[in-house]
């Protein structure tokens, strides 16, 4: 989601905590619309760099850890902003009127050494995006993207103009009450939810849905419909939000969806804490998540990108075989036919005598039933011959059928196979995860080994998922076959446990016991509820997920990779989740 008024209100709480009193030490440029600025605090704190971009897609103002080399001349407005602010103490950082801007107000001296302020100014409003410099008295002294009268006839930003924000028509959400409340919602025949954000500026549409979440009242409801009783709940979300609002207690979250980042919001998003498939993480602050959400989703979709031929090409071999085996199947339906050839054979045999030469067709009694079967004759044979051909029938259908069968096996097998590459390339989060399923696909005789082997970089190297349980227990989860193969059978030992979701794709998960523990019920349950999320089942409300000590799986020889086989084996239906679990990362 993009910055509202309320994340915007949180960053300039935290923001100012970090950096009042900061001395100004560097200023980069890095792109046409984006600043580094690097700031050492007062007393023995470490430095903060702060991120500023304009961009109109995405704007943004946080604290970060990551670099970012400028160019080696530095533009014009880097300059400025060097000769202002370098070596100036920020004074403060605020947000006027909960709108989506920042003000950095800075305190240096000038070139005859006296004390002067000026205000860094971003304005995190989508296409209309800026970075401006201000003197003292609130002129324009340049900015980051100029705004001439040609562009908009509202306000020029241009060196020696005033500065001021548009007045906008909407009413801060901080000053309402009761009152105010209902004289700008019920009214409004509109959705609830956007009767909130067309009314009071800084409120997203998400956090909109929030407020009504918390009422409990649909936010698709029509305003102008609340009863009384309904008002008064909305009305106390509402206060009661932004009171947090102003008390700045916030508690910056990420919500991610099937692994995805998916919101990221200053005060908790409650509506999806029942959501199938979405898991919450709190952060420490704005920055932090700020930063984590963007950095997360560019690598989801950069991997999205990069899985692009691989989804392609299992996408295309899943169609194919899929039809394949639709055809099979229809064919095996016509060999079904065959015991009745076979039947009106040994009939002919048996009661050839009753047949009249030339026939058309001889109704016979089935010795095994007694009913009667009609059977059709070609009339220039004589009982024998029609016998004869009746038994060529049955045995060109019997060994079609025969074929079909295994021909069918199979075309299932690589189904199962290709469903459960699928699902490894759905949560494959690394170059080196992709790198492994393509060398699965050759392995298993789908594609054609292509190019030269080249030396893999040591941090591409695929491994599987390691998690942690609140009572100390480790969980591993396999991230593709080839994985699932290795973690089976090389990495656990026989008395660990082996998970998976039943009869459908998924990872192969090992819960490592503790020698000479015994291991609790709570243990077997969050190892199966990860081995139901990392499965096509994630979505589910329960899920089957099969159990059995490891020493009882097997792997018959010749089988694809990831197919095991086991007898012996308990089963749970659980709700898929990993929230519970803490992930260990390498490094």
């Amino acid at each position: 989601m993009a910055l509202d008024g309320i994340t915007v209100c949180a960053l300039a709480r935290e923001l100012n905590e970090e950096l009042a009193g900061a001395r100004i030490s560097k200023i980069t440029q890095t792109e046409s619309d984006e600043l580094y600025i690097t700031a050492k605090p007062a007393g023995d704190k470490k430095q903060v760099r702060l991120l500023l971009s304009a961009s109109a897609a995405l704007p943004l103002a946080y604290l970060t850890t990551a670099n970012k080399a400028g160019p080696m001349t530095a533009p014009a407005f880097c300059m400025l902003l060097r000769k202002h602010l370098m070596s100036g103490r920020v004074v403060s950082v605020t947000q006027p009127d909960f709108e989506r801007i920042l003000r950095f107000r800075v305190r240096g001296t000038d070139e005859m050494g006296d004390l002067k302020d000026h205000v860094l100014v971003i304005e995190l409003m989508g296409k209309h995006s800026n970075i401006i410099l201000l003197d003292d008295s609130e002129n324009v002294i340049d900015s980051i993207r100029r705004v001439p009268a040609s562009v908009s006839s509202v306000r020029e930003v241009l060196p020696g103009r005033s500065y001021f924000v548009p007045a906008q028509e909407k009413e801060s959400p901080l000053s309402a009450d009761r009152r105010s409340l209902a004289l700008a919602i019920r009214g409004l025949g509109m959705p609830l939810f956007k009767a909130v954000y067309t009314s009071y500026m800084g409120v997203s549409p998400i956090m909109a849905q929030e407020i009504c979440y918390r009422a409990g009242i649909d936010a698709d409801r029509s305003a102008i419909s609340l009863t009384d009783e309904e008002f008064e709940r909305f009305a106390d979300a509402f206060l009661d939000m932004f009171m947090m609002v102003e008390k700045g207690e916030f508690s910056p979250e990420i919500v991610y969806k099937d692994g995805a980042p998916l919101e990221f919001a200053a005060l908790e998003l409650t509506l999806y804490g029942r959501t199938s498939g979405t898991a919450v993480r709190k952060c420490t602050s704005m920055s932090t998540a700020l930063e984590e959400y963007y950095s997360e989703k560019n690598e989801h979709e950069r991997m999205r990108q990069r899985s692009y031929d691989l989804r392609k090409l299992v996408g295309g071999m899943l169609d194919r075989d899929r039809k394949k085996y639709a055809l099979q199947q229809k064919q095996l339906a016509d060999t079904e036919k065959k015991d009745r050839l076979r039947l009106c054979g040994e009939l002919l045999q048996a009661y050839g005598y009753q047949v009249e030469q030339g026939a058309k067709k001889v109704t016979l009694e089935d010795y095994n039933t007694g009913k009667p079967v009609e059977v059709v004759l070609d009339p220039e044979l004589s009982a024998h011959e029609n016998a004869g051909k009746y038994f060529e029938r049955y045995q060109k259908l019997k060994r079609t059928a025969l074929a079909l069968d295994e021909q069918i096996a199979r075309t299932r097998e690589d189904i199962e196979h290709l469903e459960s590459v699928g699902e490894a390339i759905s949560i494959a989060k690394t170059e080196g995860d992709l790198r492994e399923i393509r060398e699965e696909l050759v392995l298993s005789g789908y594609v054609k080994k292509t190019g030269t082997k080249t030396k893999e970089r040591r941090e591409e190297k695929s491994e599987p998922l390691h998690y942690v349980t609140p009572g100390g227990y480790d969980i591993y989860v396999g991230k593709n076959n080839l994985q699932n193969d290795r973690l089976t059978f090389r990495f656990a030992e026989g008395a660990d446990w082996w998970f998976h979701a039943k009869k459908m794709p998924g990872s192969h998960v090992i819960l490592k016991i503790k020698k000479g523990q015994e291991v609790p019920d709570r243990e077997f349950e969050l190892a199966a509820a990860a081995a139901a999320w990392y499965s096509s089942g994630r979505e589910q409300n329960l899920v089957e997920v099969d159990y059995v000590i490891r020493k009882e799986v097997k792997k018959p020889a010749g089988s694809k990779p990831g197919f095991v086989v086991y007898y012996t084996n308990y089963s749970m239906a659980i709700k898929p989740g990993i929230a519970e679990l803490t992930e260990v990362t390498s490094g």
